[in-house]
C-alpha cells in the first residue's frame, strides 16, 4: 500500500473516530441536558464576592438536585433567564411561581401560599426593596430542596428553629434553651416550633391585628395547645391555664380589647418560656414580684404568695374553693328566697282582687 493510500486512510478515520466523539457528547448532553451547566457549575471552588464582601458559593451538587423534590427537572426549567452559555453576570433569582400557580400542569403543589407571602412581613419588606427579606430560597433552600416530611428538609420541624435564626438570631438563641426548643430538639412531636405560633406563609407584623402573635390573639395561639387538658396533664403541666386566663380580670380585659392587659407572654415570656422550677423563668416564684412589676409598679413579695390559674371549682384551690361555693350557695339561696317572696306576694294580690261572696 502506498503512502498517499495511508494517508487518506488516517484521514478517514480520523474524522469517523470525530463523528463518534462529537456525536456521543451530543447524545450525553441530550441525556443529561445539565451537562453545560456543569462543566463551570460543578466546580467546588466557584464561587462570586457579593457588594457586602461575601463569598457566594456558586457551586451545583448535581446528587443533592437529584435527591430533591425537583430532581426531575433540569437547570433551564427554572432559570429560565439563561439562554446562552456562558451566560452574562447577574442571572435573575428564579421565581416559583413560574411553576407553582393554580391550574399549572407541572404537578406542582397549588395553594395560596404565594399570595400569603406577598401580604406577609416578609412579602412586603421584599417587596418594598429590602435586599435581607427572605424569599422562597431563603427558608425552602435552592438546589437541594426536598419534602417536610423529609428530616434533611430546612423546613422539617427539627429544622424550621435553626432555618429561622439564620436571620432571626437573638430569638433562636433564646428559643433553642426554652422549655419548647428543648422538647423538639429532644425528638418531641406535641411541643412547637416557629411556624406554630407565627404562621408560615402568612406570618404578619405583632403589631398587625390579624397576626397570630397580635397582643390580643396570644391567648387564641397559646390555647392550640394549652387549651387539651390531656396534653397538658402527658406533659406534667396541671390546671387548666386556658379557662382560668380567660376568666379572670386580663382574661376578660383582653377579650374587651384592652391593649394594655397582661396576656401568656407577658407573664410567661416570649421565646424564652422556661419551666415555673426554673430560676430563670419570669413566672418562678423569686421572678413573680418583677414580672408583675412591669404593670404594678410597687409590686412586692405578696405578688408571689397567691396562687395562678386557680380554678376556683376544683378541691385543689383550697380555701378559694370553699368561699367560692359559700357565695356560690349563698347567691342560689338568696335569690330562691327572693323568688318565693315574689310568687307569695303575687298569690296573695291576686286573691286579694277576687270578689267576696
Amino acid at each position: 500500500m502506498n503512502t498517499p493510500s495511508l494517508y487518506r486512510m488516517w484521514i478517514t478515520y480520523s474524522v469517523l473516530l470525530g463523528i463518534v466523539a462529537i456525536t456521543g457528547i451530543a447524545l450525553a448532553q441530550g441525556q443529561n441536558p445539565d451537562a453545560k451547566c456543569l462543566i463551570c457549575h460543578a466546580k467546588s471552588d466557584l464561587s462570586r464576592i457579593e457588594s457586602d464582601g461575601h463569598k457566594h458559593s456558586l457551586f451545583v451538587d448535581s446528587s443533592a438536585i437529584r435527591a430533591s423534590v425537583h430532581g426531575k427537572w433540569s437547570c433551564n426549567d427554572c432559570h429560565a433567564a439563561v439562554t446562552t452559555i456562558p451566560h452574562a453576570p447577574g442571572v435573575p433569582r428564579v421565581e416559583c411561581t413560574r411553576c407553582h400557580f393554580a391550574g399549572n400542569r407541572m404537578g406542582a403543589p397549588e395553594s395560596l401560599i404565594y399570595d400569603q407571602y406577598k401580604e406577609s412581613v416578609h412579602g412586603l419588606a421584599a417587596a418594598a426593596g429590602n435586599q435581607k427579606a427572605p424569599h422562597c430560597q431563603n427558608c425552602h433552600g435552592t438546589h437541594e430542596i426536598r419534602r417536610l416530611t423529609d428530616t434533611l428538609s430546612t423546613m422539617s420541624r427539627n429544622s424550621v428553629a435553626k432555618t429561622c435564626g439564620s436571620c432571626h438570631v437573638h430569638e433562636f438563641t433564646d428559643y433553642r434553651v426554652s422549655v419548647h426548643g428543648s422538647a423538639v430538639e429532644k425528638g418531641n412531636k406535641d411541643a412547637p416550633v416557629c411556624t406554630n405560633c407565627h404562621g408560615e406563609h402568612d406570618i404578619r407584623a405583632h403589631s398587625d391585628p390579624t397576626s397570630k402573635v397580635n397582643s390580643a390573639n396570644i391567648p387564641n395561639t397559646c390555647s392550640a395547645c394549652h387549651a387539651s387538658e390531656a396534653l397538658m396533664e402527658q406533659y406534667g403541666v396541671k390546671g387548666v391555664q386556658v379557662e382560668t386566663y380567660d376568666e379572670s380580670y386580663h382574661g376578660i380585659a383582653v377579650k374587651f380589647g384592652q391593649k394594655q392587659a397582661a396576656n401568656c407572654a407577658s407573664c410567661h415570656g416570649v421565646h424564652d418560656i422556661l419551666p415555673a422550677n426554673d430560676p430563670r423563668s419570669r413566672v418562678n416564684v423569686a421572678n413573680i414580684p418583677h414580672t408583675c412589676g412591669g404593670c404594678h409598679p410597687g409590686a412586692n413579695a405578696n405578688y408571689a404568695r397567691g396562687r395562678i390559674h386557680v380554678d376556683a371549682e376544683n378541691k385543689d384551690a383550697g380555701i378559694i374553693y370553699y368561699i367560692a361555693s359559700f357565695f356560690k350557695y349563698l347567691t342560689i339561696g338568696t335569690l330562691a328566697v327572693l323568688i318565693l317572696n315574689i310568687i307569695l306576694d303575687l298569690r296573695r294580690k291576686l286573691t286579694s282582687r277576687k270578689p267576696h261572696k
